[in-house]
């Protein structure tokens, strides 16, 4: 699984004109789930991204999770961060997992997240046209892959 976690002060999902989640200070994370992912993907990048300490504290040092600062969390589905450019101009997605395996993956995610957080997690609709839009704070971005957790 690769995320890609963009602390934000304002993060939204539209979907056919319709707002279907909005959050105010927290993260938004763009989540691409790999066909050889499975359930301990989920619990490592979960954890990880629940602890993720990119939070300021009253020093201004990134000291604090979203946990910490009981900051909400949007997830988003995100196929196109498993593309692979290597060969001429146009992306593959063949590492992206199909539907059938990334749809109960990503409701898994979903809701491990809730609980390593300790707040429901908002989130777009799975392989929907959706319009996100962001107010990165910082900006900070962080992209972590549970391929690379050494």
């Amino acid at each position: 699984m690769r995320a890609v976690v963009q602390r934000v002060t304002h993060a939204s999902v539209t979907i056919d004109n319709k707002i279907v989640a909005e959050i105010k200070n927290g993260l938004l994370v763009l989540l691409g789930i790999e066909d050889a992912d499975d359930v301990t993907d989920i619990d490592w990048l979960s954890g990880k991204i629940a602890r993720l300490r990119i939070f300021n504290d009253e020093k201004g040092v990134m000291n604090n999770s979203v946990a910490d600062i009981k900051g909400d969390v949007i997830v988003v589905s995100q196929f196109t961060l498993h593309a692979s450019t290597k060969k001429g101009n146009r992306p593959s997605y063949i590492n992206a997992a199909p539907p059938a395996k990334a749809i109960p993956l990503y409701e898994l995610f979903k809701t491990q997240l809730s609980v390593d957080t300790g707040k429901p997690v908002q989130s777009g609709i799975f392989a929907a046209d959706m319009k996100v839009q962001l107010l990165n704070d910082g900006p900070v971005t962080i992209i972590i892959d549970s391929r690379n957790r050494a």
